[in-house]
């Protein structure tokens, strides 16, 4: 199998915020973590807030390899940005969060990405 058709890893983060946080969770996400989390390298496929549960939020987030999905997230918190607009700001918005990885066969990913955008 060439690199092309090599498996994604895609990421799933489930955060629960703290109650009566959602809305600005979500906004520091649009407006700031994940333009930064672009600019730092990482494909953003989607995140808002969950449909099921009221302090419920979700990102979903690509890579083409553990190492890479380690490297990127931590080139994330140690920019300047992160660690002066956000650093004191949105962990203490969350109670919690999970991660899952899963493999993801490129084709599929690009088709999801695509379906997403079109909305």
């Amino acid at each position: 199998m060439s690199s092309a058709d090599a498996p994604w890893l895609l990421e799933i983060r489930l955060f629960t915020v703290k109650p009566g946080l959602r809305a600005e969770f979500h906004r520091i996400s649009e407006e700031g973590t994940v333009p930064l989390m672009r600019e730092c390298g990482i494909t953003v496929l989607a995140g808002g807030p969950s449909l099921n549960d009221e302090d419920g939020y979700y990102l979903l987030r690509a890579f083409r390899s553990e190492e890479e999905r380690v490297e990127l997230s931590q080139s994330v918190y140690a920019t300047d940005v992160w660690l002066q607009k956000y650093e004191d700001v949105v962990p203490p918005m969350m109670a919690g969060y999970q991660t899952s990885v899963v493999p993801v066969p490129g084709p599929a990913l690009q088709e999801f990405a695509r379906s997403i955008a079109l909305g």
